[in-house]
């Protein structure tokens, strides 16, 4: 069995999950950071993290963490953390093929004795189900005799601060009792929070997926709620502080729902009902309300820019923000796109500015060209998609500045300015 004092990790995929695991492992025993892409492993030795998540100081204090995208440098590894993305399809199946990938990789350098944890977010049973013959098969050597595994998924919270790595309790698992304690024990190392072993791998897993599905539930009710009001004539956000005056009532905003988990992890666990031959309701019904949000978001933009005179065949709508969330840099399957998208097709015309966004990412991940909305660009109506510091920071009377035109349309998605403020600049306000 493994011991500590033995221990070489191998952490297989730098991303926002990746990185910060990878770091701070660094700091106490050796750690080979691995990466497909060669520019990824080059921005990281010149002491640059682009997703933010880690600052040059922090790089520079994993002592003992190195970077390579070369596959032979992990063959003196004995402890792999896998922390590859798992991403839906374009019709909301899971797709394991990095997690394959990743397992055929570590399998080539796989060697008796070795441990293999998954970090990635996946369905119960499919570290076991998927990734492990697939270890087998490549290396040539048997679960639970030759080498083990584990599962302690990722609780990275993109942008969060406060809530970091070390600060974050991390659910633990093993392959066998023996195994599971020594996960635990390695995890302990860095993790100050302290951990909670799982009674099995399926367990953590679970686990894992239901923490954003039971967010994503919550965000759709209120969205519902969101879509009723609205038609009733009430502000959502005055009702739901007039609700939340009660000791346990849950603070949950509407607004959209993106990014690599709330709006993915569901699906794994649909997909995985579904298999067992449950047919989910619930859950399902909370995803359609929420992927629907952002049409729904475009849709009151028009209509309110119709009822105000504004011909939208020649008009150009301002989008402030395209990051899936404020305040971070992360653009995976942000939301945003789909309101843009909706406007596209009313040949509307669209100006997405965006301070945390890295253009080059945007065009290539969405064919977007980032622009500028300012006094010297005005735009039509305006939508603040997403809170960032630059945009909450804005005055009502510089946001009219933005916008020509006598009757101009507010979009505020996630209620952050104060309503009569706005409409005293002439503004025709609506928010979720």
């Amino acid at each position: 069995m493994l011991q500590l004092a033995e221990l070489k990790i191998a952490i297989i995929g730098l991303g926002y999950v990746g990185l910060p695991l990878a770091v701070e492992f660094g700091k106490k025993v050796p750690v080979v950071g691995f990466d497909i892409h060669q520019k990824r492993i080059d921005e990281l030795k010149s002491g640059q993290d682009h997703t933010l998540e880690v600052s040059k100081e922090e790089l520079a204090q994993a002592s003992q963490l190195s970077y390579s995208a070369n596959l032979e440098d992990l063959k003196n590894c004995n402890f792999f953390i896998v922390t590859v993305p798992t991403p839906i399809d374009s019709v909301n199946r899971p797709d394991l093929t990095p997690l394959v990938k990743a397992s055929t990789s570590i399998g080539q350098v796989l060697k008796a004795g070795n441990i293999v944890v998954y970090e990635s977010t996946v369905y119960p049973g499919a570290t076991e189900e998927v990734c492990i013959p697939v270890l087998e098969q490549v290396s040539g050597l048997k679960f639970n005799q030759d080498f083990f595994a584990g599962y302690s998924p990722e609780r990275i919270n993109p942008g969060d601060k406060v809530n970091t790595l070390t600060k974050i309790k991390k659910i633990t698992s093993g392959s066998t009792p023996e195994v599971a304690d020594f996960v635990d024990q390695v995890y302990n190392l860095v993790i100050e929070a302290g951990t909670h072993k799982a009674s099995s791998i399926k367990v953590a897993e679970a686990a894992k997926v239901i923490e954003n599905t039971q967010r994503d539930l919550n965000i759709a009710l209120v969205n519902e709620l969101s879509v009723i009001f609205d038609r009733i004539g009430i502000d959502t956000l005055d009702v739901l502080e007039a609700a939340g005056s009660k000791w346990n009532f849950l603070p949950f905003r509407p607004g959209l729902v993106g990014g690599h988990c709330i709006g993915v992890d569901p699906y794994y666990l649909t997909h995985k009902a579904e298999e067992v031959g449950y047919n989910p309701q619930v859950i399902l019904a909370g995803r359609r309300i929420n992927d629907n949000m952002a049409r729904y978001v475009a849709r009151a933009t028009i209509k309110r820019m119709v009822k105000n005179n504004i011909d939208v065949t020649k008009a150009t709508v301002g989008v402030l923000g395209i990051t899936f969330k404020e305040n971070c840099p992360d653009i995976r399957n942000s939301k945003i796109i789909d309101v843009i998208k909706e406007f596209d097709q009313w040949g509307i015309k669209v100006v997405v500015c965006d301070p945390w966004a890295n253009p080059e990412e945007v065009k290539e991940e969405y064919g977007i060209e980032l622009g500028l909305v300012s006094v010297e660009h005005p735009v039509d109506s305006l939508v603040v998609a997403v809170g960032h510091n630059e945009f909450r920071s804005l005055s009502a009377e510089e946001l009219r500045g933005f916008v020509r035109g006598e009757n101009p349309v507010f979009i505020d998605v996630k209620s952050l300015f104060d309503r009569a403020e706005i409409q005293a600049q002439g503004f025709t306000v609506f928010r979720l």
